[in-house]
């Protein structure tokens, strides 16, 4: 009897042993994180991503088809494309710089960058493993097919402060991710509905000419912009050989942002005469003083201007200058600039985003 007891009491020893082996604590799956990581950076490094990424600032959610390529060292292709709206955006890196293309428009920003080395962007799994892996805080569970972490956010805006990420258990694919603001409200939620590691792509991939001219653009343009990242106006004459002059798409209204700053008021708005890229200004007064400039501007030369690429979630934007900065960005073949002395990044992001989803009045 006393035998049966012992071998029943093995039997059960080894059965636990055996079911403890299949599970993975948080520290296990961060040590596989790290050799996933270190693979993408390793001559072969490679992955392609589709989801759908759908934005909670704004009176409605906003929907973006996302499509991410990479190839290690350093080429990227981000694109962006309105559900609603179906528009397309593209981010761009490759060993000519960083260019924001929006092809069907014909229109593309050239500047020089290390994006996205300095700074995080919820669909790039890169950014997602170093979240994790950086967090000693972190927490962990499993839910079913997927291990999830709740780290902290780091992004440019700092609405975001929390994010929890999903990864299948058995190949660390990103399924979804959700970045939360401090009251724990979802500001971003990404679902993943593909993955895939070790990617082919084609040498021109990554080729500016060839992005901008997939679709309906079959040539191309890159805005030309000064040391503050506004638009130069080209003397009559001396138009690059060969660049297409855009048709006029009429007046668009005048397109006021759904946020304003506690402490500012709108001061005055108007439609700037006789201008044909329809420009209109608003200018705000209060705790912060800035001024918004919209047009639709005609095509111009190519220039590469120096700035930081900025993530609008919906867009990718140009922040040039130093004691007066300047955040610049299209939509819907509308350039839009933010230029102020004292209106601080996160302020900028904040009303660059309430004005996706409105219309000119």
């Amino acid at each position: 009897m006393r035998r049966t007891i012992w071998v029943l009491a093995i039997i059960m020893s080894v059965a636990l042993v055996m079911t403890g082996c299949g599970k993975k604590d948080a520290a296990s799956v961060v040590k596989d994180l790290n050799n996933v990581a270190d693979k993408l950076e390793s001559k072969q490094g490679t992955y392609q991503a589709s989801g759908i990424m759908t934005l909670f600032t704004g009176e409605q959610p906003q929907e973006y088809k996302v499509e991410v390529w990479y190839k290690n060292p350093s080429y990227y292709r981000i694109s962006l494309a309105n559900v609603q709206k179906d528009i397309t955006q593209i981010v761009l890196r490759n060993d000519e710089g960083v260019f924001v293309l929006t092809p069907s428009m014909n229109k593309s920003f050239r500047f020089q960058s290390d994006w996205p080395d300095n700074q995080g962007q919820v669909y790039l799994y890169q950014t997602l493993v170093r979240g994790i892996v950086s967090d000693n805080n972190r927490q962990f569970v499993e839910d079913g097919d997927n291990y999830v972490f709740e780290v902290a956010a780091n992004y440019q805006s700092n609405a975001l402060v929390r994010q929890k990420i999903w990864l299948d258990k058995k190949t660390y694919e990103p399924k979804q991710v959700q970045v939360s603001d401090s009251e724990a409200k979802v500001v971003v939620d990404v679902k993943f509905d593909t993955f895939k590691f070790d990617t082919d792509f084609t040498k021109d991939s990554f080729d500016m000419q060839k992005n901008m001219t997939t679709g309906t653009a079959s040539e191309s343009t890159v805005a030309q912009v000064d040391e503050n990242g506004n638009p130069v106006v080209v003397p009559e004459g001396q138009e690059q050989e060969g660049q297409p002059v855009a048709a006029e798409l009429g007046d668009f209204g005048i397109i006021e942002p759904g946020y304003v700053p506690a402490g500012v008021e709108l001061k005055d708005s108007h439609k700037m005469e006789g201008n044909k890229d329809h420009a209109v200004l608003i200018r705000y007064d209060g705790v912060y003083q800035y001024t918004i400039m919209e047009a639709r501007p005609l095509d111009r030369a190519v220039a590469l201007a120096p700035g930081t690429l900025i993530d609008l979630g919906f867009t990718a934007g140009l922040l040039s200058g130093d004691e007066q900065q300047t955040l610049t960005w299209m939509s819907e073949g509308i350039e839009y600039r933010i230029t102020s002395a004292n209106l601080p990044v996160n302020e900028m992001m904040q009303i660059a985003a309430s004005m996706e989803a409105q219309s000119g009045k």
